[in-house]
């Protein structure tokens, strides 16, 4: 396609310059762009062209950066980039070096709010508009786009709660496709749809407008009686009140999110009313590209793809072997079978971590709470309460948000929750908003609970196994993203005792102790350093919490060099846990902590981001080297 339009555009003062009748066809080069450049450089594809539209006419009406758009969770936010000067740059979106999947405040002034996580959007710009009116920018205007997914969570309704008792100038564009990337659930998700589909009230309400504003007869008090009957029609149509309307925001809507030029039309008209409203648009993920329309879960995020025929490339290297997620949803349904009490949880995430699986063979035992992964950990705790086990399935980023439930909900009354931590460690492209770089560090501090990291897939089995016996209590089980090393993962479970680690090798120059998969990272290196005639221990901890004081002890005693590898942060895990037993066994070895650095790690692959952070295999022979370079190698006989 010729972007005839799109090149005349580097920001939003070029498409000011077009005229409302040149917007659709510029959204269909937008449009076109995104699948082009997405198609071979993958990334977030469906929510974004599902709003093309929205973002032309934000910045069409909008004087940005100056008035404030904040893109909820970022998803959506590929055309906002693109005409906001990173159209060129954009083939670099995901990419080390180049820019992030999400806006980000640190790229570009219009991106006015770091995005990545759901929901935090309404909270954001209203405290914008706060700061706007103390500051007297009164001019100012402050709009928050939010998907109708990211409505489930509680911050949105605790942000529009408070919006509804201020007279901050923000309006709500709830962005509503009805999926965030597996179909939306719950009653708020019911209740969209049936404002969505009451066509009855829309034309209902718009025939008395028309009438009422055209008669004199009712004299001043029309616009009164036109409300009262508004009030009344959306009561007796939807058979309930307007809930946004409840919490005192004004609601405008429904329209269709794709005719961009009513959409003009509408925002220009939004500007001139004061106060916190919401307009409600109705748009298609995945628009534009037929394939994505109809398999919108599959075209989130789907990888390489044929824009012509909708074929996804499979990475050809290691598709034998399972990722750890689908590892995960296999055989939660196998222990399901075994012990009647096992129930599966998960905020929004059936796909992503495989427990669609267990969903489809036993719904009733498998529960998708919407964003909401507060409510996830605690309704957990509830139905460990009376007697059943849950595994809750929560991406290592995203169980930040539940911290204060794992405590107070879960570990302080002994609860025997199996947490799940999906995408522990580095996650690549998604970057610094994703990485699970943090839940070793921040989990071993609670008391009580068992902390777990596989090496391979049939750790992770035999791990979920050993959680769900009784007496176990608190369990968490926290693995990476990606696939996993073993062909033959599905063997026969075996108890892994909380508090006991395994020995792989041992040698005499040094010992490696490592939790979870960067394990592997050091049977790589051992190949390497075989070829130096360099032996070494290697500990494979498995459980940070309680950790194995017992195997600590002896490699204490016969290795004067230790290294730790964790995929986490080295502040607060494993190193840390290690230094920690050292310092009160008052041994005095060497010990030097590999794992992820105290900074934030932006996109880029996994591969290179375990380069960067100093703990892939390469890196692994190369700080043994150095270790071992003032000093005269030893036997390679174990001690």
């Amino acid at each position: 396609m010729e972007y005839k339009l799109l090149n005349t555009i580097d920001n939003p003062t070029d498409l000011k310059k077009l005229s409302v009748e040149d917007l659709p066809l510029l959204s269909d080069e937008v449009r076109h762009f995104i699948i082009d450049v997405i198609s071979s450089n993958p990334g977030h594809l469906g929510a974004s062209l599902g709003a093309v539209e929205l973002a032309v006419a934000l910045h069409y009406v909008y004087n940005t950066p100056d008035d404030k758009i904040v893109w909820d969770v970022g998803h959506q936010a590929y055309a906002h980039k693109i005409l906001t000067g990173r159209k060129n740059e954009f083939q670099t979106n995901r990419q080390l070096n180049g820019l992030s999947g999400f806006p980000r405040m640190s790229e570009s002034e219009y991106d006015a709010f770091g995005v990545g996580h759901s929901s935090t959007s309404i909270s954001a710009v209203l405290g914008m508009a706060v700061a706007s009116k103390l500051n007297n920018e009164n001019q100012r205007k402050h709009i928050a786009v939010i998907g109708d997914g990211s409505m489930t969570a509680g911050m949105a309704f605790e942000a529009m709660n408070h919006a509804g008792t201020t007279n901050a100038d923000v309006l709500i564009i709830l962005n509503d496709n009805g999926i965030a990337i597996d179909k939306n659930v719950g009653a708020l998700s019911q209740y969209l749809t049936d404002i969505r589909t009451s066509r009855i009230y829309n034309k209902v309400k718009t025939s008395i407008w028309n009438i009422l504003s055209r008669g004199k007869k009712y004299g001043p008090n029309t616009r009164a009686l036109v409300k009262q009957i508004d009030r009344t029609i959306k009561t007796g149509l939807l058979k309930r009140s307007n809930l946004f309307e409840a919490l005192k925001l004004r609601y405008f809507g429904p329209v269709d999110g794709h005719d961009v030029v009513r959409l003009v039309q509408l925002l220009k008209d939004l500007k001139n009313i004061p106060g916190p409203k919401i307009l409600h648009c109705i748009t298609v993920k995945g628009k534009g590209l037929k394939y994505a329309e109809r398999n919108q879960t599959v075209f989130h995020a789907p990888g390489v793809f044929n824009k012509k025929t909708g074929e996804i490339m499979e990475t050809p290297c290691k598709t034998h072997i399972p990722k750890y997620q689908v590892v995960f949803g296999k055989t939660i349904i196998e222990l399901a079978e075994m012990n009647h009490k096992i129930v599966g949880v998960t905020p929004a995430m059936p796909t992503g971590c495989s427990l669609n699986l267990m969903m489809a063979k036993m719904p009733h035992r498998a529960f998708d709470v919407g964003i909401a992964e507060q409510h996830a950990v605690t309704f957990s705790a509830g139905m460990a309460a009376q007697g059943m086990i849950p595994f809750c399935n929560i991406y290592s980023s995203f169980m930040q948000r539940a911290y204060d439930q794992v405590i107070h909900d879960v570990a302080l009354q002994g609860l025997p929750v199996v947490l799940c931590l999906d995408r522990g460690g580095l996650v690549g492209e998604d970057g610094a908003t994703h990485q699970g770089a943090y839940d070793l560090a921040y989990l071993r501090a609670i008391p009580g609970i068992i902390i777990s990291s596989p090496m391979n897939e049939v750790e992770l089995r035999n791990m979920m196994f050993t959680a769900q016996l009784e007496g176990m209590g608190p369990f968490v089980i926290r693995y990476p993203k990606g696939r996993g090393v073993t062909i033959n993962w599905k063997q026969p479970f075996a108890k892994l005792t909380p508090g006991i680690g395994r020995l792989i090798s041992e040698g005499s120059h040094l010992a490696m102790i490592t939790i979870g998969h960067p394990g592997n990272f050091v049977l790589e290196a051992a190949k390497v350093l075989a070829d130096d005639n360099i032996s070494f221990t290697h500990c494979d901890i498995r459980y940070l919490k309680p950790i194995d004081e017992k195997l600590l002890h002896q490699l204490f005693k016969s290795h004067e060099h230790i290294i730790t590898i964790e995929d986490g942060c080295i502040k607060g895990g494993l190193g840390s846990a290690v230094l920690e037993f050292a310092n009160l066994h008052h041994y005095q070895a060497n010990i030097q902590v590999l794992g992820i650095p105290d900074e934030y790690i932006e996109q880029g692959t996994q591969e290179e981001q375990y380069k960067l952070c100093g703990f892939d295999a390469e890196s692994i022979v190369n700080v043994v080297r150095k270790t071992l370079q003032s000093k005269p190698l030893l036997s390679n006989n174990p001690q």
